[in-house]
């Protein structure tokens, strides 16, 4: 199974308009991110973990040429906004594509697009497919997923396990069962906004604290602003095992 960052920032990241700090006008490419997306690719099969407003420039960057299903954390614009650029996909296919997302999510998506799911349909317009998460796991064409609930603030929010794999963005608190679930992962993507603490993302200190407690084999940060400070600068100071994602880098996860 190869894991893709196809974006690791946030709608706070870099660049951010009329700002001067160094990492925003940094020349390092690991400091230019794109709101936060994994492609996860198994089998001839592919699966990406949220679409937001730049989703149709990642799948062009990794020349994506197939898509099987978008999984949706939650409702929030940085991470559903691009998606109407799923019509590329079913003009190729010639179907639509799945969306896997709970119901409070699915309906959010329905009032932003609604025309794609109107009645009378505009010709051209993308075609969704809207599924339920089940709790306790699911599938798609062969990748097993377990839904993994953690809190933005107080909104609920899913992270998602495979195999050996977790994947959390977007959450300042993790339950004790959600942990009980993490236990035993090789790899573990968890979200740090920045060194600050923050209401309702982890700080860098509580997600280092955190991988410490799961224990993985290896961890990446992500949903990154820019406020973190300089990728190369960051990363030299993290404990070993551990480094801040960037857009584009790639691993092969072994099940």
């Amino acid at each position: 199974m190869k894991i893709t960052f196809l974006g690791t920032g946030t709608s706070q990241g870099v660049p951010v308009i009329a700002c001067d700090c160094e990492t925003c006008h940094s020349g390092d490419v690991h400091d230019k991110r794109l709101r936060t997306s994994i492609l996860i690719e198994k089998d001839g099969t592919n699966v990406v973990i949220d679409a937001g407003p730049d989703f149709r420039q990642q799948m062009l960057r990794e020349n994506v040429r197939r898509l099987d299903a978008i999984i949706l954390t939650h409702e929030h614009k940085d991470h559903i906004a691009g998606m109407d650029d799923v019509r590329a996909f079913n003009y190729k296919s010639q179907d639509a594509i799945d969306i896997y997302a709970e119901e409070r999510v699915q309906k959010a998506v329905r009032k932003e697009y609604s025309y794609v799911f109107a009645e009378y349909q505009y010709p051209g317009i993308p075609k969704m497919r809207l599924n339920p998460i089940n709790e306790y796991g699911f599938e798609i064409n062969g990748i097993a997923l377990m839904p993994l609930r953690v809190f933005h603030y107080r909104l609920p929010v899913y992270g998602f396990r495979t195999g050996n794999f977790a994947y959390i963005t977007d959450a300042n608190y993790i339950p004790e069962e959600t942990k009980e679930k993490l236990f035993g992962i090789k790899y573990l993507v968890i979200n740090a906004l920045r060194k600050e603490k923050h209401i309702s993302h982890f700080s860098l200190r509580e997600a280092v604290d955190l991988v410490r407690e799961i224990s993985p084999r290896k961890a990446f940060i992500t949903h990154i602003s820019h406020q973190m400070g300089l990728h190369e600068e960051v990363c030299s100071n993290l404990p070993s095992g551990i480094m801040l994602a960037y857009d584009g880098l790639s691993f092969v996860c072994d099940e």
